[in-house]
């Protein structure tokens, strides 16, 4: 009897129980008031010295793949079209012309000689005939540098003191890496292997020292810092990988006078700052990314003797076209070779 009389106190307890628990709502997950951001900025990077750019110049109402922007010495903005491999130019006024019209060379960056030429790397069909092109500054005089089907996919480059240019060979994937980073000396004789086995090696740039070389890899969102013995050998213990960036992907990037790394980040709308060491230390974001517009972030100039920066991005399919943004960074530009 009294095991009985246990028995059902213990199960209306159970009841009782089960029933308020049942009765309060269970802890559920919600997106912020604006939605779900992909966009969104990982919690380590938020709360960097932080801009937002203003938009400087619609380029075309079509999402072209901008890349490569370079300022030559009379002041112009170069910049490459990566699937239409043509080569713009966009005078001081602000006026947009054709220098190479479209082309099957799969323009991706570019870098300016102190000559005047123009060395356009191409992904030509992005398996087998990657290519690097020099112009005369008109786009006239075509001279092949690195033909096709040479087994590179040269996607980005920058020249050393000396005339010679370092190059990221766009192959691979995050889990097969063949791309890397090779070396061509002034006389144009030979390609030297610096950093292998990388996975789609893309930005590239130099100190401004010229001792140390960075790299980002596109698929695994990595950046390399390598310090140089010499133009062709790293220095023992000298290379190193100093950053993994969060989300989709490091593209390509450069260098202000303080040593400062600018690093264009695709799918997220935005420039992320390093400092020489490789740690974060502000960034400028796109108008628009807030709303999705504009992530196609992939590459960006400083303006010879100035800090501004000019950034380049594509809208994709949401119908805004691509266009150039402009914010001020913390150092003036970098000397190139091109303004020796």
């Amino acid at each position: 009897m009294q095991k009985n009389l246990l028995a059902s106190m213990l199960f209306v307890c159970a009841v009782q129980t089960a029933t308020a628990y049942a009765e309060e709502p269970l802890p559920a997950l919600v997106y912020p008031a604006q939605g779900q951001q992909l966009q969104g900025i990982a919690a380590s990077e938020k709360d960097l010295p932080t801009v937002t750019a203003q938009r400087w110049l619609k380029v075309s109402d079509t999402a072209l793949q901008l890349e490569g922007p370079s300022f030559d010495r009379d002041g112009n903005l170069l910049l490459v079209e990566v699937f239409g491999g043509q080569v713009l130019k966009v005078d001081p006024q602000g006026k947009l012309s054709t220098l190479v019209p479209k082309n099957a060379l799969g323009s991706a960056g570019l870098a300016i000689h102190k000559d005047g030429r123009l060395f356009v790397a191409g992904l030509g069909n992005f398996k087998d005939t990657g290519n690097l092109t020099a112009y005369k500054a008109d786009g006239s005089g075509k001279q092949v540098i690195i033909p096709g089907k040479s087994n590179y996919l040269v996607d980005d480059l920058v020249f050393d003191s000396n005339g010679g240019f370092y190059f990221t060979d766009f192959k691979g994937t995050s889990t097969q890496p063949s791309g890397g980073v090779y070396y061509v000396p002034a006389d144009g004789k030979g390609v030297v292997p610096i950093l292998p086995n990388l996975a789609i090696a893309n930005g590239i740039a130099l100190s401004p020292d010229g001792k140390t070389l960075w790299v980002t890899e596109f698929a695994t969102g990595l950046l390399h810092r390598i310090e140089l013995k010499d133009a062709t050998t790293i220095a023992p213990f000298g290379e190193a990988v100093v950053y993994r960036f969060n989300g989709p992907s490091p593209d390509s990037m450069r260098v202000d006078q303080d040593g400062n790394l600018y690093v264009a980040m695709y799918s997220q709308g935005r420039v992320l700052v390093l400092n020489p060491n490789g740690l974060p230390i502000g960034q400028i974001l796109i108008p628009g990314r807030e709303n999705g517009h504009y992530l196609r972030s992939t590459s960006l100039a400083l303006k010879p003797d100035t800090n501004e920066v000019y950034l380049v991005a594509s809208d994709g399919d949401l119908g805004e076209g691509s266009a150039i943004f402009k914010a001020q960074g913390f150092a003036k530009a970098l000397k190139l070779y091109s303004h020796q």
